[in-house]
């Protein structure tokens, strides 16, 4: 007789974007057609990396749903300089038809966030629990238009979904 286990346990540790909250997140943002989506913070507060983080974990999370990629572009550190080419490149990668997640710096801290999520699609406002003021929040929803929002979601410091909404 064998002394191996009569089950196979899964494994512990689960990857994030097959977390139920991160699928239930990506499919909240297929309420209206897009093929560039800004990942916006709702002001400053976030980790340098936050909407980036964000952008990863959505994208990996969309692979899995449309089995084809999400691209993700990092416009957290782009200048005015490369401003433009950056948009284009953006515009590049959506004419072939592969959707893409643009993360952003806050809006108050960058002086080309707002131009670079006006170049999408649609925007998500990310929200990071306690540690963002509502008023940052409304001035960047007021800055570019409610209705360029898809929806908002708000999430721990380590970047785990907390809430998203509509």
């Amino acid at each position: 007789m064998s002394d191996a286990p009569l089950a196979i346990r899964a494994p512990a540790h689960i990857e994030p974007w097959r977390d139920t909250e991160w699928q239930r997140l990506w499919l909240s943002l297929q309420t209206r057609p897009w093929r560039s989506l800004a990942i916006v913070p709702a002001g400053a507060g976030a980790p340098e990396d936050f909407t980036l983080r964000i952008a990863v974990m959505l994208s990996r999370t969309g692979m899995l749903h449309l089995g084809s990629p999400v691209q993700v572009a990092d416009g957290t550190r782009v200048s005015l300089v490369h401003l433009s080419s950056f948009i284009e490149q953006v515009r590049r990668c959506t004419s072939d038809g592969e959707p893409i997640l643009v993360a952003l710096s806050a809006l108050s801290t960058s002086p080309v966030s707002l131009s670079l999520a006006q170049s999408t699609d649609a925007a998500l406002l990310a929200i990071v629990f306690e540690k963002m003021a509502l008023s940052d929040a409304r001035s960047t929803v007021a800055q570019l238009g409610p209705s360029r929002f898809i929806g908002s979601a708000i999430f721990h410091s380590t970047v785990g979904v907390a809430s998203a909404t509509k």
